[in-house]
């Protein structure tokens, strides 16, 4: 099966080019303020239109958005999704107010937690954060990759959560997934993309 990858947290022209010349399907820009991998409007504007033709599509990352700051993105970048971590009715309204591609951030620690029905495009299934945690997401960190085995997902889904190079290709080969997520796997500091880890990454995932 080829796997499909994506990869987020881009912010300058180094990362984007590693993304695109190792094939990479996504890439994602995070319009979080207390990410390190926050980049605004503006800043995202530029390397998005750098993207050829065929290559990576672009992704918005919102968290708990109001629509004015998804109208003020959408105005400013040529993006093909957004990725939003809210709740399942706020990810659908974004999708009805707005026309775009919608995958819903889920977080789960239990099979019982895998979502049943959905009513946007893609899922994004990653560990819950952790008690206190300043960010939502994996916060780098791993769930049981074999709560998925099996999972009749109701949309498209993506596997994301403390993802790296090293192991990748097991995490694709026990959960089913069908297309991965990384941000710090692929980093040599906090925000910061390594253009050789981004290859290794997606040659692994697609190793199997």
């Amino acid at each position: 099966m080829t796997v499909r990858v994506k990869i987020c947290g881009i912010r300058d022209g180094a990362g984007l080019d590693a993304a695109c010349v190792a094939g990479a399907d996504w890439v994602g820009f995070v319009f979080f303020s207390r990410s390190p991998r926050h980049v605004t409007a503006a800043q995202a504007a530029p390397l998005a239109r750098r993207l050829p033709h065929d290559g990576p599509r672009a992704i918005g990352l919102f968290v708990r958005p109001t629509d004015d700051e998804i109208r003020h993105v959408l105005d400013t970048v040529a993006l093909d999704g957004v990725q939003i971590y809210d709740t399942a009715a706020r990810a659908a309204a974004i999708r009805a107010r707005f026309g775009v591609k919608v995958w819903l951030a889920a977080g789960i620690a239990a099979r019982a937690d895998l979502p049943q029905s959905c009513s946007v495009d893609g899922l994004v299934i990653e560990s819950r954060p952790p008690a206190g945690a300043q960010r939502p997401g994996g916060n780098a960190r791993a769930f049981d990759w074999s709560l998925t085995g099996g999972w009749q997902a109701p949309v498209p889904w993506m596997l994301a959560g403390g993802l790296q190079p090293d192991n990748v290709r097991a995490a694709v080969a026990r959960s089913g997934a069908r297309a991965v997520d990384v941000s710090s796997g692929v980093e040599t500091a906090p925000g910061i993309k390594s253009p050789a880890l981004i290859r290794e990454f997606v040659r692994a995932a697609r190793s199997l």
